[in-house]
């Protein structure tokens, strides 16, 4: 049997890499500080050591000088994680027989291949699609899951609720799932089970402080035959949430859009930064995509008839590159061969020429444009018709700046590759 030593990791990352080794038959043991550190190590010698550290790699160096002082020791090789540090700094633990240095947050898959490298043991990761992004406003906690339900993401999502919940001494937290443009069915049922298994493991988030914005009826048939999720409300609309929340999330003066993007959908700072990162490497092939696409390398269009759209999407789209705008999809075919874009974002409903018109015409023409809907059209047939003549992403009305930027940048970065 394998075995794996941790030192010094912090909760989400102790519970989680537990879990996922155990599962795999790999022995796991803990130690805490440096002086636990040593003792356990050599009495132990294990397979693989996993080091956390939580300022500077060289906190711990007394440790892996006297584990290479060991001649037993010497040859186990060690994953360390850490904060961000120079290339120097990395390259000078070499020495200390450290193969591999994580910054964290770290990406799941690209961490336990390097697990499974050394352990030599293939670790089953699911290869499914999917976009899991998590905020915190206050003290609701919204989760957006998008393309399919990937059965590591949603166990880290586990995780990182109770991270979320601790670190910022949340009581009764309500949690928001937004899943209205995935399509399930009974295939997805297991992994469905866990998703919601899990976002009510944390006994501070009661089910009734839970609503799942969904389209799908087989979502809501789901919740309403399983006894374990009663209490937990499938909503059409954000709106809904609100009322359904009650009076203390109700809006006092203004635009209920308003209202939400600054209530719900605006991250407010949390008080400590995660362990994990909820998005992996092979989500877009990049190791750090807001890195690799910088200001003025992609080129926009946006396409929309409302001004007040206009002007959100293109404050949001100008940090990240050159803004052609639009204001009809006519308008967008007259000029789309006088000039190259990286993509284009659309609404659905504008006079004369539709969102889906403008799909139907890239196809049709042999044009290569991603294509972003953003549309408060929540009919699960234009979404699903959007899809399959070739959109992209169908991002409803309304979404946070974070929300439309990443997925702008997962967009472009897997069109580079």
């Amino acid at each position: 049997m394998k075995n794996v030593l941790i030192v010094d990791p912090p909760p989400m990352l102790r519970e989680f890499l537990t879990e996922k080794l155990t599962s795999e038959k790999i022995g796991v043991e803990i130690a805490d500080g440096q002086r636990d550190a040593l003792p356990k190590f050599l009495s132990i010698l294990p397979d693989l050591l996993i080091v956390n550290v939580e300022h500077s790699s060289y906190d711990i160096i007394d440790f892996l000088e006297k584990k290479q002082s060991d001649p037993n020791g010497k040859k186990i090789p060690v994953i360390m994680t850490g904060p961000k540090i120079d290339h120097a700094e990395v390259a000078d633990l070499v020495q200390y027989g450290v193969i591999k240095y994580f910054t964290k947050p770290i990406k799941f898959d690209l961490f336990f291949e390097a697990i499974g490298r050394v352990l030599r043991v293939p670790f089953s990761i699911d290869p499914t699609p999917s976009v899991l992004d998590i905020h915190l406003n206050h003290d609701i906690i919204f989760i957006e899951i998008a393309n399919g339900l990937n059965h590591e993401k949603i166990t880290l999502l586990k995780y990182r609720l109770s991270e979320i919940i601790e670190n910022n001494n949340l009581h009764l937290p309500k949690v928001i799932l937004m899943m209205s443009s995935l399509s399930l069915s009974y295939v997805d049922g297991l992994n469905l089970e866990l998703l919601l298994t899990n976002l009510t493991a944390d006994k501070r988030i009661l089910k009734r402080k839970i609503k799942i914005l969904s389209l799908d009826p087989f979502v809501s048939d789901f919740i309403d035959g399983h006894p374990n999720f009663e209490g937990i409300e499938v909503v059409k609309s954000l709106s809904n949430v609100v009322d359904s929340f009650g009076p203390e999330l109700k809006p006092q003066q203004g635009l209920m859009m308003d209202f939400i993007s600054d209530n719900i959908l605006s991250a407010t700072e949390e008080k400590s930064h995660s362990e994990m990162a909820m998005r992996f490497f092979s989500d877009t092939g990049l190791e750090n995509s807001n890195d690799e696409l910088t200001t003025g390398q992609l080129k926009i269009a946006i396409i929309d008839s409302d001004q007040q759209v206009i002007k959100y999407l293109k404050d949001i789209a100008e940090t990240l590159g050159e803004v052609t705008v639009f204001t009809s999809c006519k308008e967008f075919i007259q000029h789309i061969n006088e000039a190259t874009y990286t993509m284009a974002i659309t609404g659905m409903f504008m006079p004369e020429v539709t969102g889906l018109d403008l799909l139907k015409y890239l196809v049709t023409n042999h044009i290569d444009l991603p294509v972003i809907i953003y549309s408060s059209i929540i009919q699960k047939e234009v979404i699903m018709q959007s899809l399959k003549m070739g959109a992209s992403s169908y991002l409803i009305k309304p979404q946070s700046q974070e929300v439309i930027t990443q997925k702008i940048l997962e967009i472009a970065n897997a069109n580079r590759e």
